[in-house]
């Protein structure tokens, strides 16, 4: 079978700021700051996927489907780890892809020309995506005034018609209406019948199950399962009869103990006074250059343009007092 998707170790980490400030002096300092927080959205995240295949992903609120998705699609780059994709992906998912200042119309003109239409070929596509999107005249509105449903709807019949290899859905029929909900899933089996690979995110277990072919389960950032759907998908409801069976204590204590599994916390050891008095002149000291670098540069871009204006004026104000000069002579002579 050809491998279609494959991550070895992808991690995704971010750092957590208490402030603007903060973030703005980390710009400055190679140096952490004291308390600076990282938090891994991802965490070696390994696994192969073949051409043709469904997986279906599942797992609580914040444990890393949207981010592994993202990832997939080029949306956002992974922190460290290792991805090969062969072919060209799609990613639908509620209020991504799409300009919300822009109109539906513009939006699938845009969209098509990011994945290589011509121009004709986008002439013949646009009526087929908006008959599939069935948003009627709001097609010719701006995004930004379409419901979740309308955007989801729009998303959906844009990457349906560019033909992609992997289709990667977050979510985006989980506010459909039933009948476009039906169409969608047509869709989706005529991708299946045509060999390519698609990665379904969903809440819902039933939708797992119908269209998947294998299951991965993250939990936490990290792939707590993946394999058949069925000893996965038993795997991953029983972790939520155990869950909801807790009291909100223990809840609350659970889910606190997720955060800080995920979260790291690289306190800088503790240094003499005056190192940290160096690493805070070192600081404003970095902070000085950019300043007077930034002052440098304006100098020598705003400096020649008020002396070229400033000269303007000069050859004009000459320019009239000859004019007045020859003006009085003129009249002298006549006298």
């Amino acid at each position: 079978m050809k491998t279609k998707v494959q991550l070895r170790n992808v991690s995704k980490k971010y750092t957590l700021y208490r402030t603007n400030a903060e973030k703005l002096k980390t710009m400055f300092t190679p140096k952490k700051l004291k308390d600076q927080r990282d938090f891994y959205a991802l965490k070696n995240v390994s696994l192969d996927i073949f051409e043709g295949e469904t997986i279906g992903v599942v797992g609580i609120n914040g444990s890393g489907k949207s981010t592994i998705s993202n990832i997939l699609a080029s949306v956002i780059p992974p922190t460290t780890g290792e991805m090969n994709i062969h072919g060209e992906t799609s990613l639908i998912a509620i209020n991504v892809g799409l300009n919300n200042n822009l109109s539906g119309y513009d939006n699938i003109e845009l969209k098509c020309l990011m994945h290589g239409f011509s121009k004709k070929g986008i002439t013949e596509l646009i009526p087929k995506i908006a008959a599939f999107a069935d948003i009627g005249d709001f097609i010719d509105q701006p995004v930004k005034s379409y419901s979740s449903g309308m955007k989801s709807r729009l998303g959906f019949a844009i990457s349906a018609h560019t033909n992609p290899d992997i289709l990667i859905v977050d979510e985006a029929l989980s506010v459909g209406d039933r009948t476009f909900y039906q169409k969608c899933r047509d869709k989706i089996d005529e991708f299946k019948a045509q060999n390519k690979t698609i990665i379904f995110i969903s809440h819902s277990i039933g939708e797992i199950k119908n269209i998947s072919d294998r299951v991965l389960w993250l939990h936490n950032g990290e792939v707590r399962s993946f394999g058949e759907k069925t000893a996965v998908v038993k795997e991953y409801e029983d972790y939520i009869k155990w869950f909801n069976q807790l009291s909100k204590e223990e809840k609350d204590t659970h889910k606190q103990q997720l955060r800080e599994e995920r979260a790291i916390f690289e306190d800088a050891p503790a240094v003499a006074q005056h190192k940290k008095n160096k690493s805070s002149l070192v600081f404003w000291g970095q902070l000085g250059v950019c300043l007077t670098a930034f002052l440098v540069a304006s100098y020598f871009l705003v400096v020649p343009s008020l002396m070229a204006a400033l000269g303007e004026n000069n050859d004009q104000d000459t320019k009239q007092n000859k004019d007045v000069e020859t003006s009085q002579l003129e009249n002298g002579s006549r006298r």
